[in-house]
């Protein structure tokens, strides 16, 4: 379908969000797959029990102008979580069954970070880039199935967090499996593990004794990744330590979406028990940050951060986890 080359303002850094001439009808079918999750999804997911927990943060390193803030407590009936976010291998299987097919695909073109692109094919695949960040490239045929566009395939990444998905997209996938994305407090409270008002999963240092506890940039960015932490792009799911509930991969390697219209003012003043943001809104709550974030820039891979993006836009570090 056709769809313009143009992107919005906002945060590119984090996500940058696509205009769509159209609708690519993604979004709007009508899929008869709701149903109680299978045993297998059951396996995947931890049972958190309903607590009371401080959201958000008022940190000196917070961005004020995505809402991190206040510091408040928030109360969470119990609910389940993926322990992983949702892999190629069971995109591919959800794909399979049902022939759906992904909001990138129906328009034609997905956003690729530029130094992930063949540098021979760079030319041939690159169409347009960000102009507020020209290291994201709009390529045709990129999708989940192609990270890099034609001619990329997902050899050897089964188990890395499948990409290119919009929040749309996501929404299919957890109504075929009989799931749902998680609120953005229910997010936050998994990915903390259990301590509260820490920076990141599993304490306050980035890298504790030295050791690396996830996947983000390293190097100057966005010219050179080194991949220190043993990675440059995606890395499997398992790749790093659980944090305290058992959760993998809650901190870098690909934003997450939640189920949550964006505000920076709803926490403020919104509901403290059970809170699912907004009634409305034009973004959606992404958490987690990326293999893309560096203190220098996006500083957005700590547990209270937060960022957003339209439902119909994907890129290459953008995936999600299901919750019930």
């Amino acid at each position: 379908m056709a769809c313009d080359g143009k992107s919005i303002a906002g945060k590119p850094c984090c996500a940058p969000a696509a205009i769509h001439a159209q609708s690519s009808g993604a979004a709007t079918t009508e899929f008869a797959f709701d149903r109680e999750p299978e045993a297998d999804v059951l396996d995947r997911m931890i049972a958190l029990p309903g607590s009371k927990f401080l959201m958000g943060t008022d940190s000196p390193e917070a961005f004020a102008q995505d809402g991190e803030g206040p510091i408040r407590a928030v109360t969470l009936d119990p609910f389940s979580i993926d322990r992983y976010p949702v892999t190629n291998e069971l995109f591919a299987r959800f794909a399979a069954a049902t022939g759906y097919r992904t909001e990138a695909e129906c328009f034609g073109w997905s956003f690729v970070f530029w130094s992930h692109i063949s540098p021979e094919r760079f030319h041939d695949l690159v169409e347009d880039t960000v102009a507020a960040a020209p290291w994201w490239c709009k390529v045709p045929g990129a999708c989940w199935n192609a990270p890099e566009g034609p001619g990329s395939n997902l050899s050897r990444r089964e188990d890395h967090p499948v990409v290119h998905v919009s929040w749309n997209d996501a929404q299919a996938y957890c109504r075929w499996t009989g799931q749902r994305l998680p609120t953005e407090a229910e997010w936050e409270y998994a990915a903390r593990g259990g301590l509260e008002q820490k920076t990141y999963p599993w304490g306050d240092k980035l890298r504790p004794e030295g050791e690396h506890r996830c996947n983000i940039w390293q190097g100057e960015f966005p010219n050179v990744d080194t991949g220190e932490d043993g990675f440059a792009g995606t890395c499997p799911v398992a790749a790093f330590l659980p944090n305290g509930f058992g959760l993998y991969s809650a901190t870098g390697n690909t934003w997450e979406w939640c189920a949550d219209w964006f505000d920076t003012e709803f926490h403020r003043a919104g509901p403290r028990e059970n809170p699912k943001g907004p009634s409305k809104g034009s973004a959606r709550v992404m958490k987690g940050g990326s293999f893309l974030c560096h203190k220098s820039y996006c500083n957005r891979y700590r547990v209270a951060a937060r960022s957003s993006n339209t439902p119909d836009s994907s890129s290459s570090h953008m995936s999600f986890r299901c919750a019930r």
